[in-house]
């Protein structure tokens, strides 16, 4: 089945996080087909409005549960007995992007989980401003200096940037690693390898395009081999199931 545009024509107004999570889901099922027993993989949401709230929020939903709480007092506020600490009063907040992650994980479950290998399906809050492709960036470069194999899949259309090359800027990497033309929609694979007494991170990459096929990729597992990551048939077994067609 060949890429098709989510973002412009017909298509665009079916939700783009339903089908996100699907195609996540449908890479982890292809792996788990293929993995060793002792491995596996999961695509977990991230949901970007899941961080710490704010003192005042917290305190009015304390409110709120013990106001309903019909005088079971496990449902009140009593039900969160945790000894909070109100720090001093600040005037810095800085300004910051918490963008909701869909990725594919892979982790190695006879050892204590330890993660092996992840799968970044670009969303377009990762690509929307400099602070949140600059931040993408850094996490991505946070799996490879921890030797994590790597493979990020963009097909993004209506947002024109390449985080790939916002990596290699951000590692302050030689030029000839960018992707010539800066391809908006692209896939790339990393493998951290250490060779001869260097540490070096094999790189593959692919620009994509809207009508077209997409490859089977390597997928580097820490301190193992590489998987064959079908980024074509995943993609066409979402489509089928949410009913996506040309």
């Amino acid at each position: 089945m060949p890429l098709l545009d989510h973002f412009h024509g017909p298509i665009a107004r079916r939700p783009w996080l339903s089908f996100h999570s699907r195609w996540a889901s449908a890479l982890s099922d292809d792996l788990n087909r293929r993995l060793p027993k002792e491995f596996v993989a999961d695509a977990p949401m991230y949901l970007g409005s899941s961080v710490s709230a704010d003192v005042a929020e917290y305190e009015q939903r304390n409110e709120h549960r013990a106001a309903n709480s019909n005088g079971d007092e496990l449902t009140g506020a009593v039900a969160l007995a945790i000894e909070t600490y109100a720090p001093p009063a600040t005037a810095l907040s800085m300004p910051a992007s918490f963008p909701t992650e869909i990725r594919v994980e892979v982790r190695d479950v006879s050892d204590d989980y330890k993660l092996l290998a992840v799968v970044e399906l670009v969303s377009p809050s990762n690509k929307k401003e400099a602070n949140e492709r600059g931040q993408f960036a850094a996490k991505c470069l946070s799996y490879l200096g921890k030797g994590i194999g790597l493979v990020v899949v963009d097909i993004v259309t209506s947002r024109h940037w390449n985080l790939h090359n916002e990596l290699v800027r951000l590692a302050e990497h030689d030029d000839k690693f960018l992707m010539p033309d800066d391809p908006w929609i692209y896939a790339t694979a990393y493998r951290p390898v250490r060779r001869n007494k260097e540490d070096l991170i094999d790189l593959w990459t692919w620009p994509l395009a809207v009508g077209t096929a997409l490859p089977a990729v390597p997928l580097a597992l820490k301190g193992y081999g590489c998987v064959r990551l079908d980024l074509e048939a995943t993609y066409a077994e979402a489509c089928t199931r949410l009913r996506i067609t040309e």
